[in-house]
């Protein structure tokens, strides 16, 4: 398996957060109003509001991204993780939960949440496997496709 890094997003980064995120939900759902202001915007809307985004690098290519969106101060939502079609099934979703985790142990976060859906089965799998638990999701879901709510507890 080639090795990949990760890095902090650059503003540089933007059109790429928003392609490798449109890819995935025009094919399996629909772009929501939320989505298209998160990914028009992710700077203000994940960033400056003490969120953090990373792009997944391979080579010198970007090949995925993921973000964690701050909920309170020690909460944060483990968001649009986005890997291209032609690398899917290589591993690095493992590689990325195994390093998104000890980024938010090393930040010293209580947890992480997240919302999905059960037609995503790999996905749910993936979280499944790196400890995520189901847990009751709120009635006023701001994303009509999630039907599923899960958190990892970062403390022991």
């Amino acid at each position: 398996m080639t090795k990949i890094s990760f890095k902090k997003f650059s503003k540089i980064d933007s059109e790429k957060f928003k392609s490798l995120n449109l890819e995935w939900l025009n094919r399996y759902f629909k772009v929501e109003p939320i989505d298209e202001l998160v990914l028009n915007n992710p700077k203000r809307e994940i960033i400056d509001k003490g969120g953090f985004i990373f792009m997944i690098e391979k080579k010198s290519d970007i090949i995925g991204t993921f973000a964690f969106i701050k909920k309170s101060e020690k909460i944060y939502e483990f968001s649009k993780m986005a890997i291209i079609p032609d690398e899917r099934g290589n591993g690095y979703g493992n590689k990325a939960m195994r390093f998104l985790i000890q980024f938010a142990k090393n930040k010293k976060w209580s947890r992480l949440i997240l919302y999905s859906n059960t037609k995503l089965k790999n996905s749910i799998h993936l979280y499944r496997k790196y400890g995520f638990k189901e847990i009751p999701i709120e009635k006023n879901l701001i994303y009509s496709r999630g039907n599923i709510k899960m958190e990892l507890s970062l403390i022991h």
